[in-house]
């Protein structure tokens, strides 16, 4: 890419020299001699890059950095100037200034500045399109009442720095609602860092969260930073918090009220600045009950609840929630677009998805990945989605299938669902209500196109 560079000095010498130097150098120059000339450059087109001379009749290059800086969005300055003093240096670079050079300008110390100025152009965009490809991932799809109603909680939730504890079925998008949460918030550009309360055993959750220095249990054999330095100034996602000890959840209540605590074997208390999230598929008031979770921290952490509906509750977002990853995961593996049939989408809009919005992904991605053609008919689909599942769930299943394989097929895949949410996803206990072993469970899941839900 060719990277466009405005020069700005009132010494004519060396704007035509330089102007040479950079179009050798493979950059786009032009030059001008006064700051009103150069913001009435930058006025009629975008410049990368500015060099600009502190000392200029009329209007100071300090003044003209701060109009520059203005713009939206800005080109990287650098000054330069033959009068240079530390004081002068430290003010540009304050107003905004990349870099200072000093004249007699030295040709390899103004490219590698340059160069400099390019690479951080470079991390900018690079940035930017990650926040994009990450905003489209972390989208909130659909447009049914539940959604809109989602929506509109975010947006007014979002900016604030209140705490918010996220409800709803594994698989719903609890995760999603908290990246929402985080790019509508102040700190949008600081640090998001999540933390699987259920997948981190109960003696390493307290060095996760705070940290640790070396030495202070065994195994510590460098120093570790916790959880929530990381997201100082940034937020903190406690994702399935009902699953914490009781201990991690008393000294995680005192950090969210001091905003501070001390690392594992630390003399040192560090203070941050975190929002904390949190987010649960259990009912934590039930919890409080059982002895399980401390009433206190779920009022901390329950100050603006969000409810997630699983999608049942929502059906009617399934066809554009499909389409949607259908254009994810074609762009993911670099396949042709694919559609549903008319009947494969109906079958799909009256299935009950107990594993909700993640079922329905992992559906798509399996489509996308193993059907060969554009279209996916209902024949691709496994065997549960064969039939209504309202009509024959305990009305006895005699017809709509090929062969007696198929038809024992979809009874035991529905049979196998039911079982799965009475027991709330839980495969070890579904297995255990079933007779069967857990991985024997498992492989049956797997044969059926079941796909496991988080315990």
């Amino acid at each position: 890419m060719k990277y466009s560079v405005l020069i700005v000095d009132d010494e004519e010498g060396i704007r035509k020299s330089l102007a040479s130097v950079l179009e050798d150098e493979g950059y786009a120059a032009e030059a001008v001699g006064s700051a009103e000339a150069a913001l009435e450059k930058l006025a009629d087109r975008r410049f990368d890059l500015v060099m600009l001379d502190i000392w200029l009749p009329g209007m100071d290059g300090l003044a003209a950095l701060e109009s520059i800086r203005a713009l939206a969005p800005p080109p990287v300055v650098i000054m330069i100037s033959g009068h240079g003093t530390i004081e002068t240096a430290v003010r540009s670079t304050k107003l905004g200034a990349f870099d200072f050079i000093e004249k007699p300008l030295s040709v390899e110390k103004t490219l590698l500045t340059l160069q400099h100025a390019v690479n951080e152009i470079e991390l900018v965009r690079s940035n930017r399109q990650l926040r994009e490809e990450l905003g489209g991932r972390y989208e909130i799809v659909g447009e049914s009442v539940p959604m809109k109603a989602l929506r509109q909680q975010l947006a007014l939730a979002g900016p604030t720095n209140g705490r918010i504890l996220v409800y709803g079925e594994s698989g719903t998008g609890k995760e999603l609602v908290a990246h929402a949460l985080h790019r509508l918030s102040r700190r949008a550009d600081r640090s998001f860092v999540e933390v699987n309360c259920a997948a981190i055993p109960e003696e390493l959750i307290e060095s996760e969260l705070f940290g640790h220095v070396k030495g202070s249990f065994t195994g510590a054999v460098e120093d570790k930073v916790g959880k929530f330095e990381q997201a100082d100034g940034g937020t903190l996602f406690l994702d399935e918090v009902g699953d914490m000890s009781l201990r991690s959840q008393s000294k995680v209540l005192r950090v969210i009220e001091e905003q501070r605590f001390t690392p594992l074997g630390s003399g040192a208390t560090l203070s941050v600045d975190v929002r904390v999230l949190a987010a649960t598929n259990k009912n934590l008031e039930e919890e409080i009950g059982k002895g399980n979770f401390r009433e206190d921290l779920f009022y901390r952490l329950n100050v603006i609840p969000f409810y997630v509906p699983p999608l049942r509750e929502h059906a009617e977002d399934v066809s554009a929630l499909t389409n949607y990853f259908l254009a994810e995961f074609a762009r993911a593996y670099g396949r042709r677009p694919k559609h549903f049939s008319e009947a494969a989408l109906g079958s799909l809009g009256r299935y009950r998805w107990p594993g909700n919005v993640r079922e329905l992904r992992n559906l798509v991605e399996r489509m996308v990945i193993m059907v060969p053609g554009d279209r996916i008919e209902l024949r691709h689909l496994p065997p549960g989605f064969h039939h209504e599942p309202a009509a024959a769930r305990g009305a006895g299943m005699t017809g709509g299938f090929a062969s007696l394989q198929e038809a024992r097929a979809a009874y035991e895949r529905d049979y196998i669902l039911r079982k799965l949410e009475e027991n709330r996803g839980n495969v070890s206990r579904t297995a255990e209500v079933l007779g069967l072993e857990r991985s024997h469970l498992y492989r049956k899941m797997k044969s059926l196109g079941i796909a496991a839900g988080e315990p």
